[in-house]
């Protein structure tokens, strides 16, 4: 993926989490730009998880432990952005949100874009 397709990627990600705040009533979030920073962190947590667990414990890695470290990943998120509020709950919540979000708009799945370039 080319640089202009991590910017599209990243803004469509943004509005995502910015349809998931008006869902979920435990989760807000300030604004676009608190919603692209936090799009950009939530990408930075999942690859630190991904590099210390593997595939499998990420919300790629299909199941309820995939699903659970999205949440938590989410959650830890608002330590790190300002304007962003989430509750365990909320973070639960937005998790599934943004994965039913996900199977109808998908944002794309680094695994398989890795997979393309090493053909």
């Amino acid at each position: 993926m080319n640089f202009l397709g991590h910017v599209v990627r990243f803004i469509v990600s943004a509005l995502v989490l910015m349809l998931v705040s008006w869902i979920v009533p435990q989760f807000a979030v300030g604004g676009f730009w608190s919603a692209l920073l936090l799009a950009l962190v939530i990408a930075a947590l999942g690859w630190i998880v991904e590099g210390i667990f593997g595939k499998k414990v990420t919300p790629f890695g299909r199941g309820i432990v995939g699903f659970l470290i999205s949440a938590l990943v989410i959650w830890l998120a608002q330590f790190i952005v300002g304007g962003v509020s989430v509750t365990l709950i909320g973070a639960l919540l937005a998790a599934l949100v943004i994965g039913i979000v996900d199977l109808f708009i998908p944002i794309g799945n680094p695994y398989e874009a890795g997979e393309r370039h090493k053909s």
